[in-house]
């Protein structure tokens, strides 16, 4: 039997000052001023429409990601948050993050933010070496990373997230350990620390640049993990690192398999539909100006996950966290009974990729380095 899960929102702002050459998001250039009010109300018509699948619960998290949500003003993050507020109403304690480029920031923006109700502010730092963020087409230095970080602290962001990349082209031990050790000295309570991948549709993967081999990523990684650790950060989820209870509530639900309305150009949700015994994936039309002109609906489509996708759509998405996920969890969330999965589960703890754990699922520390080889025995 199929359990509503927490619902979250997630609202999508696709345009940015300069397309980065390894981004595959939905994102556009701003080559024109940015079409703010008119996307808000087609925001609005976007959150009216998906309210039938709300069901009677409240917003756990909201996440503004894009795209550069930060191009937009305060004022027009707070209507929406409020839209939602009204429209849906929100959870105690409800957790608002926006995403922001730190070669957009101002002190003024960045306060006026936390004021319309944004409480986790996300930096999208990725490098504090001059070299590497060139390389990678950011449009901010090291010097100006360091200042977003301090307006953001400054601004009463209590909860600020540094994303970090590593694997970057050219890039050295030295130097990807170097870029961990200034994000913890900033004092910041969150960091989203992953390896460069190519993308299909990105600059990069028609132009792929060098990077490092296999063995020195891994070395990175041990390296980092070390480091973080012994800084008190602890990896509760495969490139999430979190001090005290500053985790990302919004992941986390995705991680364990919960429901989010997505709103805004390319976003997508998913829904569980207890009384129709199915769970749904859904997607709005991806173009700026396409979704900008639809007067009723944006949806460009609204699929069943089959009960045969079910197991990997669950488990690609639990298995992330290093606590990992239960029989309890997955019967809740899927529909499905634990035995069912049963033979794939006894398999994989024989090979030493899950822990030997009953009626708990936890990935041991090969199988977090090797979640790809888990997930393919589920499909």
């Amino acid at each position: 039997m199929l359990d509503l899960p927490p619902l979250s929102l997630y609202v999508h702002i696709p345009w940015c000052i300069k397309k980065c050459p390894y981004c595959d998001f939905n994102s556009h250039e701003s080559v024109d001023k940015i079409p703010e009010d008119a996307y808000i109300s087609a925001l609005f018509r976007d959150l009216e429409n998906d309210l039938p699948w709300v069901q009677n619960r409240k917003i756990h998290s909201i996440f503004f990601g894009g795209g550069t949500p930060s191009l937009f003003s305060a004022p027009a993050i707070e209507k929406i948050i409020q839209r939602a507020e009204i429209l849906i109403g929100f959870e105690k304690n409800i957790e608002i993050t926006l995403e922001a480029n730190p070669g957009t920031a101002e002190q003024q923006k960045f306060s006026d933010f936390n004021s319309a109700g944004v409480n986790r502010l996300s930096l999208g730092i990725q490098s504090f070496n001059n070299d590497h963020l060139k390389a990678l087409g950011r449009i901010h230095d090291g010097d100006d990373a360091l200042r977003a970080i301090a307006m953001a602290q400054n601004s009463g962001f209590e909860r600020l997230n540094i994303d970090l990349m590593h694997g970057l082209p050219n890039q050295t031990r030295a130097q990807a350990i170097n870029d961990l050790e200034i994000a913890i000295e900033t004092g910041a309570t969150h960091l989203s620390w992953y390896q460069l991948t190519i993308e299909p549709n990105t600059a990069f993967y028609s132009k792929p640049p060098i990077l490092p081999i296999e063995d020195q990523v891994a070395d990175i990684q041990d390296l980092g993990q070390q480091t973080l650790g012994d800084a008190g950060f602890v990896q509760y989820e495969i490139s999430a690192f979190a001090q005290d209870a500053e985790r990302c509530n919004h992941n986390i639900n995705y991680w364990q398999f919960g429901d989010y309305l997505g709103i805004g150009a390319g976003a997508h949700g998913k829904i569980t539909l207890p009384g129709q015994n199915k769970i749904i994936r859904t997607a709005k039309t991806r173009q700026p100006n396409h979704y900008l002109s639809h007067k009723t609906t944006a949806l460009a489509s609204s699929q069943p996950i089959t009960r045969d996708q079910l197991p990997l759509e669950f488990m690609m998405n639990a298995l992330r966290l290093a606590s990992g996920t239960s029989d309890d969890l997955f019967a809740a969330r899927t529909g499905l009974l634990p035995k069912d999965i049963y033979p794939q589960i006894k398999l994989l703890q024989d090979e030493g990729f899950l822990k030997p754990l009953r009626s708990n699922y936890c990935t041991t520390d090969m199988g977090a380095r090797f979640l790809d080889s888990i997930l393919q025995r589920f499909s």
